[in-house]
């Protein structure tokens, strides 16, 4: 039976395992060694380089649901994210940015990129006409990042890489926030999709990795710095990712669920002052999101009316918990002005209109209705 033909939840089952040949056992083994054999060998492995059995395997199921040729599994989302810029970017050369995105994102490029002679540009909004205005004689990629955090904007991929292609320009997607089981922006033209593989890839709170899928020739080019950089992945965290992803799209399907219902609810409660959702009708770029997602993705955000202290309300939550970090199977609520973004500054924190108020919403596969009783009582509770 041809790989190429197998849907998503078998790809989630079983692309990437690593056989047990010697015992049959229905699950990978973990190979926990950091020296192997370099003697009549096909592969040299050592773990910094990103070839270990656990970490070539899971590797081939990232590739294989983003739609690439090749993949990489990290330390952290930021590694990735990080190792991919210095794979492509030298001094003297120029990256055109999202403005909305990450905020760790933003900081490291304001913080380490001077340091190494490397321009760059955040863009004024996020049109394909802002990108183009952004674009120098010497920028070598432009970074993306749809839907974004934690506002949910949504860019338009294919205009994106269609003006990069045109122009020679790698372009980058930071897809944590969608997963591949609601976007494959490769099939959509992006030479490189990144994810916080911590978030919808681990999926139970309980692992930190990044993952990167792009082409043969592009994986090369990013190996050749993530080896000297070190980024790489303890095998157990690597078995435990592989063991996650094998329910990555009926998690996500059911987080794509509660956000839309939930976000359809808070949209008309009196408590609340705005949602930010791309399944929402009136979401500004509902319309483009259905063109380039399969599913509307678990996470929203929303504002509270100004009579109601959004930091209270988190405090008075039962089960919802306001705690950091997105995407498992648990619900949880966070303050990105005080979390994700906190490293920007107040001036920049504005421009991007994330204030106190802000909540950044991560749907779990709770019960809709029990996470719908826990808001209630929290805002009941306030007043």
């Amino acid at each position: 039976m041809s790989k190429t033909k197998f849907g998503v939840n078998t790809i989630c089952t079983h692309t990437g395992e690593v056989k047990d040949e010697q015992f049959k056992g229905a699950v990978s083994p973990i190979y926990m060694s950091t020296s192997y054999a370099f003697e009549e060998v096909a592969v040299k492995r050592y773990p910094r380089y990103f070839n270990t059995p656990n970490q070539e395997f899971v590797s081939k199921k990232i590739a294989a649901l983003e739609h690439a040729e090749a993949g990489m599994i990290f330390g952290s989302g930021m590694a990735a994210i990080s190792t991919v810029f210095l794979a492509f970017l030298k001094a003297g050369d120029h990256i055109v940015v999202q403005n909305t995105l990450y905020g760790g994102t933003s900081n490291f490029i304001r913080e380490e990129f001077p340091k190494y002679g490397i321009d760059f540009t955040f863009t004024n909004g996020y049109s394909v006409a802002d990108f183009e205005n952004a674009i120098q004689s010497n920028t070598k990629l432009i970074h993306i990042e749809t839907p974004s955090n934690p506002l949910m904007t949504i860019t338009d991929i294919s205009a994106v890489a269609k003006l990069a292609q045109a122009k020679g320009i790698k372009t980058t997607i930071d897809n944590t926030f969608a997963s591949p089981i609601n976007q494959t922006a490769i099939d959509l033209g992006i030479d490189i999709v990144i994810h916080s593989a911590t978030k919808y890839l681990g999926g139970h709170s309980d692992i930190l990795a990044g993952a990167v899928a792009c082409s043969e020739k592009d994986r090369e080019i990013i190996w050749n710095v993530a080896k000297n950089l070190g980024g790489s992945l303890s095998d157990f965290m690597v078995w435990m990712l592989e063991r996650s992803m094998k329910t990555l799209k009926l998690r996500v399907k059911k987080q794509n669920k509660n956000a839309l219902k939930m976000a359809q609810y808070l949209a008309q409660h009196k408590a609340v002052k705005r949602v930010y959702y791309p399944g929402l009708k009136t979401h500004p770029e509902y319309a483009l999101a259905k063109t380039q997602m399969k599913g509307f993705g678990g996470m929203l955000s929303f504002e509270l009316q100004e009579t109601y202290d959004a930091s209270q309300f988190q405090k008075r939550l039962q089960l919802i918990k306001p705690s950091m970090s997105l995407a498992g199977v648990e619900s949880t609520m966070l303050s990105p002005y005080l979390t994700s973004h906190a490293l920007l500054t107040q001036e920049q924190r504005d421009a991007l209109g994330i204030g106190k108020g802000l909540i950044r919403f991560s749907l779990g596969i709770e019960s809709l209705k029990d996470l719908k009783a826990d808001i209630e009582q929290a805002l009941q509770s306030l007043h």
